[in-house]
């Protein structure tokens, strides 16, 4: 079994296939959305679940698929100001995780907010969303209709909307000291180092996920695939000269300070094959990540 790794299915072709060659190369754990693959991404995996219940499984709240925006309309759960493709408001949130319950044909091990910092203004702002929809995951994993709940973002954190310490905080004051915030899903790749080298200096993100006990899930380590063709020799070397491309990649998000997986979308065994192999291979070492930063900055 591998638990550093969890396979990403949001730009998965075919969901199905690349979660069987993820969880036959010993992947513990499959990350989805309902409007991953066109809004299928949830189904595609209910045979993989039901044939392997040890497997683990996060999806999200937030995003309203086309194919679900009529049926949420007919509900009244879709409120007109909030249609703009994305809705944090409790009755679409309840709504939404039955029916990714549904589909997965389980309960969700743990279901992130996803990227709850998408058109809205200002921090106040935020706040407010961020606090009603913890209320509504809450409610739900107090009532064991899911097992926890995290925030997933691509800019929040990085744009200073918010902070992992702020989430906390959201947390405590819905569901006092036994909240179930259990994780947090930010992008850690080699086009994201700022937030490894603020973990190398004690501070950011990564630390403050670290002290409050919470999973961190590093998202897009492979740049969507752009980092295998940015990668030359030269700099392969630095991170690791016996790795390969994707190997040394994944390194870095691998040898992060404080994070728990590394999410990859991977299709093939021999994909699965090579994310295995640098799973397996030594963390780097804080030295050699901060040469890495100073090779190619922040």
């Amino acid at each position: 079994m591998n638990d550093r790794l969890a396979a990403g299915t949001y730009r998965c072709r075919d969901v199905a296939r690349s979660v069987a060659a993820a969880t036959d190369a010993g992947v513990t754990w499959i990350d989805t959305a309902p409007n991953y693959a066109s809004g299928t991404a949830e189904v595609s995996l209910r045979p993989v679940l039901e044939a392997r219940p040890q497997i683990r499984v996060s999806t999200k709240v937030g995003f309203v698929p086309d194919s679900d925006r009529p049926a949420a309309r007919d509900a009244g759960v879709l409120p007109h100001e909030r249609d703009r493709g994305h809705c944090l408001t409790r009755p679409y949130i309840a709504w939404q995780l039955a029916r990714s319950r549904v589909r997965l044909g389980r309960a969700p091990d743990l279901v992130f907010v996803h990227n709850p910092e998408h058109d809205r203004a200002d921090r106040a702002e935020l706040a407010r969303t961020l606090t009603e929809a913890f209320e509504e995951l809450e409610r739900s994993a107090g009532a064991g209709d899911i097992g926890g709940y995290g925030v997933a973002t691509w800019s929040g954190l990085s744009s200073g909307m918010f902070t992992v310490s702020d989430l906390t905080v959201f947390a405590e004051t819905v569901g006092g000291p036994h909240h179930h915030f259990r994780a947090a899903q930010f992008p850690v790749s080699l086009v994201h180092l700022a937030v490894v080298a603020d973990a190398l200096d004690g501070r950011g993100a990564l630390v403050e996920a670290r002290e409050a006990g919470l999973d961190v899930f590093a998202s897009a380590p492979l740049g969507g695939g752009e980092l295998l063709h940015a990668m030359t020799d030269e700099l392969r070397c630095v991170i690791d000269p016996a790795a390969s491309p994707a190997q040394a990649a994944l390194l870095v998000a691998l040898s992060a300070p404080g994070v728990s997986r590394v999410l990859l979308s991977a299709s093939t065994p021999a994909h699965w094959a090579d994310a295995v192999g640098a799973a397996a291979r030594e963390p780097l070492s804080a030295d050699r990540l901060r040469k890495v930063i100073d090779v190619l900055g922040t």
